[in-house]
């Protein structure tokens, strides 16, 4: 996938200029074709490319957004979308491309030299102030308290030391993570090799994000984590669920991954199926999703419950367990990007919640919105690489998010959640499983069977109970 910065200097070489709203299309269409057929398509007096050069799509909200399908486009995470690792090279082009793109975002907002030029002529810059943008390489306390952290750019590597006295800044120091990308200024040290921060910066939400709304009405029916096969499965809930369904004026049905309880996932886990068979599971699970309305659109994710790789992204669920789906089913990756009449929700089914609330100082599985706030200030939904999250190095980050949803749809913690962070609606939906023998042995206290309802004319939720 190009990165942004690819696209603009490719439209600079071809003598024009390119709005932000190009730009992201042109990266969600992942076909770097479409810029030499846009940049062939405008006038020669032309200087900045806008939205309105886009041949061949129907414009909403002023051009600034566009509907290539008006009920159900899956932008990103397409079943087959995702490929496999080819070998260690790709983890170069991995966090080179996460880098490029998360920092690409904070230069937006500060202008930032090379590490490298840092190092090598430390008396310049000794009595000014300095900006760096770095990918976390390491992360520790001193005995003092202070939070150290070192940097890396491509250029090279810098230890940055977060003051236990800044209250403003060593804050959101004691919750940076290994691998996520920041921003810092301030001075450095008399020899060159350290950084005093005065200030830190994340990628983050613009202040005024202003997120879209359909110009139609629909509503959008958020659930996850069913976990079909598992004896404490609630069939009832879920039959009271479905029958709202029937009389419901919903359009979108989204299910963010764990769709059956899968086999061996845990030691012990045969003794708490009532479906041992992966096959039969999937396919209670089908007969499920046709007694619903088929007029509903339905999305299904995987999760780190069902039969595919663990490692992110997920690819979609196999066809020879998916081959009773009804036809109004989409299947897609794990995470993936929609557009619902303009509104773009983002699912991602929720592994990295353990790793950030593991690492972060007073998070918890019973705060599932402070933990999708944490992900949208990173502009990641898994930071982390090599922790309890498999992450699949590949040669672009999908993990990035970009562009911006205006929902970011969540599950795996089995808890219920809602937050909104700069005009992004985010949404946990719980579970449809009672609490397990393992959520007893941490106390975790599981809120199943609700569903979130979304109005996507005016993006606000209303949580639907059926326990």
């Amino acid at each position: 996938m190009l990165a942004n910065g690819e696209i603009v200097r490719r439209f600079l070489e071809l003598k024009h200029q390119v709005h932000p709203d190009v730009v992201s299309y042109i990266r969600e269409q992942n076909d770097p074709s479409l810029i030499d057929r846009i940049a062939a398509g405008v006038p020669d007096d032309t200087l900045v490319i806008s939205a309105e050069h886009i041949p061949g799509l129907k414009k909403v909200r002023d051009g600034t957004r566009f509907l290539v399908d008006p009920e159900l486009e899956v932008i990103l995470g397409g079943a087959g979308t995702t490929g496999s690792v080819t070998g260690h090279e790709d983890a170069v082009h991995y966090f080179r491309d996460r880098y490029n793109n998360l920092s690409s975002m904070i230069r937006g907002r500060m202008t930032a030299m090379p590490i490298e030029a840092l190092a090598k002529s430390p008396h310049r810059y000794r009595d000014e102030e300095c900006t760096i943008i770095g990918m976390v390489a390491d992360t520790r306390t001193t005995a003092r308290g202070h939070r150290l952290v070192e940097l890396e750019d491509p250029t090279g590597t810098i230890r940055v030391l977060f003051n236990k006295g800044r209250d403003d800044s060593f804050a959101e120091a004691e919750r940076i993570l290994p691998d996520e990308v920041l921003g810092v200024k301030g001075k450095l040290s008399n020899d060159g090799g350290l950084l005093f921060a005065d200030q830190l910066s994340r990628p983050d939400i613009p202040i005024n994000h202003a997120p879209f709304r359909s110009d139609r009405p629909g509503k959008a029916v958020l659930i996850s984590d069913v976990h079909v096969g598992s004896n404490t499965f609630l069939e009832e809930a879920w039959n009271r669920f479905a029958d709202w369904l029937q009389d419901s004026d919903a359009a979108y049905l989204l299910i963010a991954g764990d769709l059956v309880d899968g086999i061996g996932i845990y030691p012990g886990q045969e003794n708490e199926l009532t479906i041992k068979n992966i096959y039969e599971q999937y396919d209670v699970f089908a007969e499920m999703l046709r007694d619903l309305p088929s007029r509903i659109r339905i999305v299904a994710a995987p999760g780190n419950h069902d039969v595919v790789r663990m490692a992110e992204p997920q690819p979609a669920i196999p066809p020879e367990f998916t081959e009773k789906f009804p036809e109004n089913c989409t299947l897609v990756e794990n995470p993936c990007l929609l557009n619902l009449q303009g509104v773009r929700v983002l699912m991602y089914h929720g592994r990295s919640f353990d790793d950030m609330i593991g690492l972060i100082p007073g998070a918890s599985y019973e705060r599932p919105g402070e933990i999708m706030d944490e992900m949208l200030k990173r502009r990641l939904l898994a930071s982390p690489y090599g922790m309890r999250t498999p992450i699949a190095a590949m040669k672009t980050d999908r993990l990035v998010i970009d562009p911006l949803p205006e929902i970011l749809l969540t599950g795996h913690v089995h808890i219920c959640g809602v937050t909104r962070y700069r005009g992004v609606l985010g949404v946990n939906s719980g579970t449809w499983q009672s609490q397990t023998s393992f959520q007893k042995q941490m106390n975790i206290y599981p809120t199943p069977a609700r569903a979130f309802v979304v109005d996507l004319q005016t993006l606000q939720p209303e949580v639907m109970d059926f326990s």
